[in-house]
């Protein structure tokens, strides 16, 4: 990577990136107003579901933009890893919006709106901070904004501790088990996103502090 420092790079990667934390970020926002507003539920769910594919198609170009490129602006297993984990983000979040279809939930528990907001805001953090991936000179901008994103994680566990200390309670019959258990595993994957968005930010900050 020393010598990579001086040659040509893609600025191409950086911009994917970018865009690809943008989606992130407006899936985030998609998943919030489901949540927060649950009318229309399925067309917000197609929305979502819209966002994901766009992510998609992002990741795919990133993926054949490393196949092709002789010079790249910083590890390959490093652009592979952030591709990998980005995706991952936009389909934890797709995932619960898909969940809450196809289980027929009637009304969310408002855990999980809080738990959404607390990913919106870390991705917004992430949209903010992906520009910056290339600059050297912001490394401790970025780690500014990569401990705001791990305390919203530490926000999120909070959240979701609680619904596990409460979600069986009075629940006495096989329906309300089953409820439960769905309710339970759509919090799973809201916090899944949210760990994932912490694992953004420390692949970004990895990145720039190896190029430094």
């Amino acid at each position: 990577m020393v010598l990579s420092r001086f040659m040509p790079k893609n600025p191409q990667f950086s911009a994917k990136f970018a865009e690809a934390a943008r989606n992130a970020h407006a899936t985030a926002q998609a998943l919030v107003d489901l949540l927060e507003n649950y009318t229309d539920v399925e067309a917000k769910v197609r929305r979502v579901r819209d966002l994901e594919h766009e992510g998609d198609r992002i990741t795919g170009e990133i993926t054949n933009m490393l196949a092709s490129s002789f010079i790249v602006p910083f590890d390959r297993e490093d652009i592979i890893a952030l591709n990998s984990e980005l995706d991952d983000l936009v389909d934890d979040m797709e995932d619960a919006a898909r969940k809450l279809s196809l289980y027929g939930v009637e009304r969310p528990l408002p855990e999980m709106a809080r738990l959404a907001r607390v990913v919106e805001q870390q991705c917004a953090l992430l949209a903010q901070g992906m520009p910056l991936i290339e600059d050297t000179g912001r490394v401790q901008e970025l780690a500014a904004l990569a401990r705001q994103i791990r305390t919203l994680e530490d926000e999120g566990d909070t959240i979701s501790d609680e619904v596990q200390r409460t979600l069986y309670q009075g629940v006495t019959d096989v329906p309300g088990m089953i409820r439960a258990m769905r309710g339970g595993e759509i919090v799973n994957l809201i916090e899944d996103a949210s760990d994932q968005a912490q694992r953004v930010a420390k692949t970004v900050e990895s990145i720039l502090l190896k190029n430094a």
